[in-house]
């Protein structure tokens, strides 16, 4: 399948836009405060069960190679990655802080689907060294709706540069 990363312009009026902005702000703000409280475990709950979650560099990217960090299909992998990091991986202690901004709202469908993207800035603070810029880049998100909650059922995550830490262990 084909991904198109290029700039789309909004298809939405500016008041839905706003007012599905603010939702969508609302959401990256609670999965970013999950992550950065090491809630791992909790982090497949803001996806719908059949969900796809990718991590790829902008390169492969705009060369629409499938190749990716880290590829979820589904809830229960995410959950299994989850399960991995927080219970059995080793990795040196660390703080992440998950940045999020701006948001914008590209579509929404008739069956209430919303497309929307973002940039994103991921810090990484090790106990014992400085804070750095760990990931940066852009989201590219599908939402929908369950019993009225704002639910992924898509998260492209590209990232800009094409040599990185060998040490992104949580989600982004």
């Amino acid at each position: 399948m084909k991904m198109d990363f290029s700039f789309k312009p909004a298809q939405v009026s500016v008041e839905r836009a706003l007012a599905l902005k603010a939702e969508i702000e609302l959401f990256n703000a609670e999965y970013c405060a999950t992550l950065d409280r090491g809630n791992v475990e909790d982090w497949p709950l803001f996806f719908v069960e059949d969900a796809v979650y990718r991590v790829t560099s902008r390169e492969n990217a705009d060369l629409n190679l499938p190749v990716g960090l880290v590829y979820a299909e589904g809830r229960d992998m995410m959950h299994d990655r989850a399960v991995a990091i927080a219970r059995t991986q080793m990795y040196a202690p660390r703080y992440m802080l998950h940045l999020v901004t701006d948001v914008r709202v590209i579509s929404e469908a008739d069956n209430g689907d919303i497309e929307a993207e973002g940039n994103f800035m991921l810090m990484q603070t090790l106990v014992e060294g400085p804070s750095t810029v760990h990931l940066v880049g852009n989201y590219f998100d599908t939402f929908t709706r369950v019993e009225g909650r704002l639910m992924l059922k898509e998260r492209q995550v590209i990232f800009d540069t094409s040599i990185l830490a060998n040490d992104l262990v949580f989600p982004v």
